[in-house]
């Protein structure tokens, strides 16, 4: 491997069998320069990482579980202590706001401490049987475990699904997405430096070819993904030929119901959480935005206004709020959305900031759209870009209905001082989330996951264990067995 727990290829090395062909993997986002090449690893390079987590798999699964827990510790630890470093790597990996990119590393090794927690608690439990005999059952690792991540919350995601397979004594290959290839590696390097075996976590690089060669690996047990409904059912299908085990977290496109008697400050600010992080390139934003038709027009009055005051720009500032789009085809392609028929109140065009080192990077102005009507392309269909659709309503049951006519079901969120309705609302919504009085608040404590083709699995939370291991029963007789065909 090219470095600690990693295998992939930059472009100066001279591997055996190396395609000649390779991919460009790191940009800098913020400038829309290119750093670096890797090339994809192929059937060769997967072989390799499969068999090398495998055989740290034997040894780590074995291990105690607050054995493992303190080796998770550590490297949670290393993350903390390092924390503004890898943040700073992760706005160039992929261009967000210094600020979220430090709530992203502090999630990640608030996450490895969390699993390490659980780690010693696994156990099975006991069941007396008559006449003395027993059964027990034990709760054991897969094996050797997929993760797929997306570029919007590279590192994060490389830890959200990593901490649980590691804490149930699983080993992981990681694929990060090919346009945020990087801090993935600095994780392998921190587990490396916290203890855990060789090859325990191993990256490796490419796009849709080397994905086809993990899902399809006999030595793998399980594929945990995010990303776009269309790969994830594609994953789907090609796990299935050896059954293995599938979590997806993919698409959503999520309303957020604001009723009039709603703390409008705390919506407002809602609406814009729900919206315009990482430059809308998030998966559980509620873009489908419901404001009961009374208070519509000082809602839109205020929401522009906090629209248009968002600080664009250069996301290594500290008062940098929106760094730019992923690349120039996803931001061309999120601009698109917004000249189809709905009334821009603000934003929805390219811009360039002011210093002249980020000329030529991927922003774009955050947008904010009315006279929104539910078939329309904006509305339907997931942007992951910086568009917020507003949209009137009058009754409870008139939201709902149309609130869960969508294909998605990952989030939902609702704004009302009326108890009661906050949670019969939250029942009544159709989505793997819902947010009272807030929006994408996702502790480590907390399951995330979806509904309907937004996936099925869940990450976080104490039930995350139960798709990173498997359970065993033992039964015990301490008696004679019945002399049955003695006739």
């Amino acid at each position: 491997s090219v470095c600690v727990g990693m295998y992939g290829r930059t472009k100066s090395e001279r591997w055996v069998g190396a395609s000649p062909l390779f991919i460009c993997l790191f940009h800098l986002v913020s400038a829309g320069r290119k750093l670096c090449d890797m090339f994809p690893c192929g059937k060769e390079e997967v072989d390799q990482a499969i068999q090398s987590a495998h055989t740290a798999y034997l040894k780590w699964s074995k291990m105690a579980g607050m054995e493992r827990a303190r080796v998770m510790l550590e490297a949670a630890r290393i993350i903390r202590e390092r924390r503004d470093n890898i943040a700073k790597l992760e706005v160039i990996n992929n261009g967000k706001s210094i600020t979220e990119a430090r709530v992203d590393i502090d999630v990640s090794w608030q996450t490895l401490e969390y699993y390490a927690g659980i780690a010693g608690t696994l156990a099975g439990e006991h069941i007396q049987l008559p006449g003395g005999s027993f059964a027990y059952t034990r709760r054991e690792a897969l094996g050797v475990c997929v993760g797929i991540g997306a570029w919007n919350y590279p590192f994060q995601i490389a830890c959200w699904k990593s901490a649980p397979a590691l804490a149930c004594g699983n080993a992981m290959v990681f694929k990060p997405s090919p346009f945020t290839a990087v801090t993935a590696v600095i994780l392998a390097e921190i587990y490396k430096e916290a203890g855990v075996p060789d090859g325990l976590f191993n990256v490796v690089q490419g796009g849709a070819e080397t994905g086809t060669l993990l899902c399809n690996h006999p030595g793998v047990a399980k594929v945990s993904f995010t990303g776009s409904v269309p790969t994830g059912k594609k994953i789907m299908e090609m796990s299935a030929k050896t059954v293995k085990q599938v979590t997806l977290e993919l698409g959503g496109k999520s309303p957020l119901i604001i009723f009039k008697d709603c703390e409008l400050e705390n919506a407002v600010r809602g609406a814009l959480m729900a919206n315009f992080l990482t430059q809308g390139e998030v998966c559980c934003n509620g873009t489908r935005v419901y404001v009961q038709r009374e208070i519509m027009p000082v809602f839109l009055e205020e929401v522009v206004k906090r629209t248009k005051a968002i600080r664009i720009g250069d996301p290594l500032l500290e008062n940098t709020r929106m760094g730019a789009l992923i690349t120039r085809q996803h931001l061309d392609k999120v601009l698109g959305f917004v000249s189809q028929g709905a009334m821009v109140l603000c934003g929805g065009e390219a811009f360039t900031p002011i210093e002249p080192k980020l000329k030529g990077g991927y922003y774009m102005s955050p947008c904010v759209l009315d006279n929104c009507t539910d078939d329309m392309t904006c509305v339907k269909e997931e942007i992951f870009g910086p568009v917020m659709s507003v949209m009137p309503f009058d009754t409870e049951e008139e939201v709902l209905k149309r609130a869960n006519n969508t294909t998605f079901g990952l989030a939902s969120g609702v704004f009302t001082r009326d108890i009661s309705r906050a949670h019969r609302v939250a029942e009544n919504l159709q989505a793997g989330t819902c947010f009272i009085n807030n929006y994408n608040i996702s502790p480590v404590e907390v399951p995330f996951g979806g509904y309907k083709q937004s996936g099925f699995g869940r990450e976080n939370g104490q039930v995350t264990i139960e798709y990173y291991s498997q359970l065993k029963t033992v039964v015990v007789e301490m008696g004679d067995v019945d002399d049955y065909f003695n006739c």
